[in-house]
């Protein structure tokens, strides 16, 4: 009882340390320049959802070739959000030929898919989640899954197609590994044959083996190599990169690699254990299209950190000290996205409630691009194209 106490104690530290607007040391410089307006024509966009409680609505934003964002309006997502941080990643989500978007509405316990054409977004349906407060979904091809926080909390599973939109799969919901362990994200493996879930709770990773017949079977058990395991992304050679927030305790924040079993086997082992950020909170990640690079966004310490990732999975910092980017006095960088060519990185903040923009140079190294428009409070998720 008592370690179960800890755990969820934990647990909660992490997802306020994940959801703050803590300042900075004050040698960091006090803001981030605005973006150049001058891009040109759109070649790109990027997605988040406002989590509104009145109504979630997805905020489109066009991108221009130089990486500027241009508000593109809003669609209603035919749900409702909760208003505040779900200390999650993933939800918001863009199918791989960027055809078909996904969004959690947490706050209406519901999944709602959008047809993309450019910046304009055209709602197909809104389903119910299989489960309550769902924080984080991930698609492969015609299969979606959702990971329900709420309850116990649970999988479950959604063929999809771009004229009918999301339709349940009966018998799908699989239980997470303990009851109401605080999962923070789903996302299906690069070949789609396994799903894995965080556990901020329980310091777990949980495997799934995904069937032909879209049904997973598991769950099976990894503990985390360091504590508060949150966000997750993949690189090359089925490398998973998983970030760790150790409770959100100052400058203790890390990242771990893992390598995924062989032949559709829900099986992790780690590759590189608990490499350091230097860093507070370290939350969300996301990984280069080529696997090269993947960054971590340091809430407590609005920063990101990249990491090289070596051929064998191998994670070595970029910057000794933990910062490659600084994102914004108080700015408390939450979810990430890096387009599709790999070009550009962007950075929902929380503390200030923008997106910051940055390019990615041949070294890993980021150059700021600035903060785009404004967002509601309470804005989750991020998708690029």
């Amino acid at each position: 009882m008592f370690r179960r106490a800890l755990s969820m104690a934990i647990a909660a530290t992490a997802l306020a340390a994940c959801n703050t607007s803590d300042t900075p040391s004050s040698t960091e410089p006090t803001s981030a320049p605005a973006f150049d307006r001058s891009g040109g024509a759109s070649v790109g966009v990027v997605f988040t959802e406002t989590n509104a409680t009145s109504g979630n609505d997805i905020a489109v934003f066009a991108r221009s070739v130089n990486g500027a964002l241009t508000p593109a309006g809003s669609y209603a997502a035919g749900g409702t959000g909760t208003g505040a941080g779900l200390g999650s990643q993933g939800a918001v989500t863009l199918t791989d030929n960027g055809r078909l978007l996904l969004a959690v509405n947490a706050g209406s316990n519901s999944v709602s898919i959008f047809s993309v054409d450019g910046t304009s977004l055209t709602l197909i349906n809104t389903v119910p989640s299989g489960g309550t407060r769902p924080i984080s979904v991930t698609v492969d091809k015609k299969l979606a899954y959702v990971v329900n926080a709420g309850g116990a909390g649970n999988i479950a599973g959604f063929r999809l197609d771009r004229s009918n939109g999301l339709s349940s799969i009966a018998g799908s919901s699989r239980p997470l590994s303990a009851n109401a362990p605080a999962p923070a994200q789903i996302s299906f493996s690069p070949k789609g044959d396994q799903l894995i879930v965080s556990e901020k709770g329980t310091n777990r990773l949980v495997t799934y083996s995904v069937g032909d017949d879209g049904l997973a079977s598991g769950p099976q058990i990894t503990p985390s190599a360091g504590q508060t395991p949150f966000g997750f992304a993949f690189a090359h050679n089925d490398v998973l990169i998983v970030t760790e927030a150790f409770g959100g305790a100052p400058d203790a924040s890390a990242a771990s690699s893992y390598r995924l079993g062989k032949g559709g086997a829900a099986t992790l082992s780690i590759v590189s254990a608990t490499v350091p950020t230097t860093e507070t909170a370290a939350c969300w990640a996301a990984a280069t299209p080529n696997g090269r690079w993947v960054y971590v966004t340091n809430t407590g310490s609005s920063t990101v950190t990249g990491y090289e990732v070596s051929p064998d999975g191998r994670l070595s910092i970029l910057n000794g000290d933990g910062r490659t980017a600084y994102t914004g006095a108080g700015s408390a960088p939450l979810d990430e996205a890096i387009t599709q060519e790999g070009r550009f990185l962007y950075v929902l903040t929380r503390g200030t409630n923008n997106v910051v923009g940055f390019a990615i140079q041949n070294d890993g190294s980021l150059e700021s691009l600035g903060a785009g428009t404004s967002l509601p409070a309470g804005s989750i998720g991020l998708a690029a194209r």
